[in-house]
């Protein structure tokens, strides 16, 4: 194969990777593993946790993949997704449609065969409400688009806790509460570093349209209730005290991160960027601890 051919094929192959925004599908992951542990109440079975990533994996690129299909025009505005393969023309809307559908159909098939009807089943409305209600219908509608959209983001923590037991539990809706409740103010602390590129793709995200008051009113009106929701799950769960005391430290570094973000100073953004950047920590944290307080409990 010519030198040239073999860039082109690498080129290609790199976007269909970036299609599917590993890096996003990582935190999805996070909260997979440890609903698997509290619902089996130790360690799944090693089969069935790597059908159940390898299908979530799969589940959340195909529709992060139709995503950047519909927003292709959109991407072209911001600088933060400039490069992106369809928006470079690495890969063309037919193309990215195929691979999002093949890898869309993989997933479900991975998940009837290796897990539940009831995990499958949750993970198609999951890629079909990311692509449609979120996507289509809300992003561009509504500076609420992240709150009700995000609802797709949580889905893995019921679709972790149905693959091993084909049902779900007042637990599992506890944590898919936390990580709904932890939506908002996780995205809107990015937002804030890249409301100019919202504000030219005419995406009404919060900090875009409101005033900063208001935004950080609902940043945390929706990390309060994110904490008490982390304190509903270690309840439901029925895990240790020290579990508790710990998952309650972390709920209040990031109320403490949040205090940070005054509206008034110069470090505005990067206040707004350090809290978007623990609140990943806090979603991983917090998920080794679920994994670890289970497995200590058993």
């Amino acid at each position: 194969m010519p030198a040239n051919s073999r860039l082109n094929a690498s080129v290609k192959v790199r976007g269909y990777v970036d299609l599917m925004k590993l890096r996003v599908v990582e935190l999805l992951l996070v909260s997979t593993l440890p609903a698997m542990v509290l619902a089996q109440g130790g360690l799944p079975s090693l089969s069935l946790t790597i059908a159940t990533l390898i299908g979530g994996t799969l589940a959340a690129g195909s529709a992060n993949a139709f995503n950047m299909v519909i927003e292709t025009e959109s991407d072209k505005l911001m600088k933060r997704t400039a490069k992106r393969p369809l928006a470079t023309g690495v890969l063309t809307k037919n193309e990215a449609k195929i691979f999002a559908t093949l890898i869309g159909g993989a997933a479900l098939i991975i998940f009837q065969v290796f897990t539940t009807s009831l995990a499958t089943i949750l993970t198609a409305i999951a890629i079909v409400f990311y692509v449609w209600v979120y996507t289509i219908l809300l992003k561009k509608r509504t500076p609420q688009n992240i709150v009700w959209g995000g609802a797709a983001g949580c889905m893995p923590a019921l679709i972790g806790w149905a693959a091993v037991t084909n049902s779900l539990s007042v637990t599992a809706w506890s944590f898919f509460l936390v990580i709904f409740f932890w939506t908002p103010p996780h995205f809107w602390a990015l937002a804030i570093k890249y409301k100019d590129d919202y504000a030219a793709a005419h995406i009404p995200m919060l900090p875009v349209v409101a005033s900063k008051t208001h935004l950080l009113r609902q940043m945390w009106v929706y990390t309060v209730a994110m904490i008490a929701s982390s304190v509903a799950l270690i309840v439901n769960a029925k895990l240790q005290n020290w579990a508790m005391a710990l998952t309650v430290l972390l709920g209040l570094i990031f109320a403490a991160q949040l205090r940070g973000l005054d509206e008034k100073s110069e470090q505005y953004e990067k206040v707004a960027g350090k809290i978007f950047q623990w609140s990943i920590t806090y979603l991983s944290l917090l998920s080794v601890l679920l994994v670890v307080a289970q497995l200590l409990k058993a």
